[in-house]
């Protein structure tokens, strides 16, 4: 790739990063400076493979191997509902790709990763209770599992897509006396995690 190539590459990227902030966000409640600074960053495409980044900016999430990167309004409600903070531990369940974490890492004080399957197997490397205080899933789940929930300390947050009636929502909470619930915030497309899905028990017609 020459330099001009690459050149007229970034470029592009942020026309398309400031088309997204413009067209998406803007219109759609999404205008605190920070999050809005954190999205216009970090490039999207990144976070693709090459024969899928021409869909980087569309306004839905983008199917990948393992996950999906969900539509650019989701992760600026996720920042606009969480408020990273510089004082904030953080763990991220992941969604596949990685985005969120970037956009998160350099607001908090510390950030650690774990899959879908590492969360519900209860894998969660050095995540005693206590640890974060903000918790993050990148993606809708129909059930927190307990293993998740015990890793945030009391007064901590999670915010997190829920799946309620076969409609995602966004939706956030905090632990109070050991309980974590989480509360629909607003309807939104958003990918499900189908690793926490709950059992489906039998059904009689």
């Amino acid at each position: 790739m020459t330099g001009i190539d690459a050149a007229e590459m970034t470029q592009d990227s942020l026309k398309a990063r400031k088309a997204m902030i413009d067209s998406q966000l803007r219109t759609s409640g999404v205008n605190e400076e920070f999050a809005l600074a954190r999205m216009m960053a970090v490039p999207r495409e990144d976070f693709l493979p090459e024969s899928r980044s021409a869909l980087a900016y569309i306004d839905r999430s983008v199917a990948v191997e393992g996950g999906a990167l969900a539509s650019p309004l989701f992760y600026g409600k996720v920042l606009m509902e969480a408020v990273p903070a510089r004082t904030d531990t953080v763990l991220i369940v992941e969604g596949g790709t990685g985005y969120l974490a970037a956009l998160v890492d350099p607001l908090v004080s510390s950030l650690d990763t774990v899959s879908a399957d590492e969360a519900i197997d209860g894998a969660i490397d050095g995540a005693v209770e206590g640890t974060y205080s903000l918790v993050l899933i990148d993606g809708a789940i129909e059930q927190l599992p307990v293993a998740l929930a015990d890793c945030l300390e009391e007064g901590g947050r999670i915010v997190s897509g829920l799946v309620l009636r076969n409609v995602t929502r966004l939706a956030s909470g905090r632990k109070v006396v050991g309980q974590v619930s989480l509360q629909p915030v607003e309807d939104l497309g958003i990918p499900v995690l189908h690793a926490f899905d709950k059992p489906k028990g039998w059904t009689f017609s």
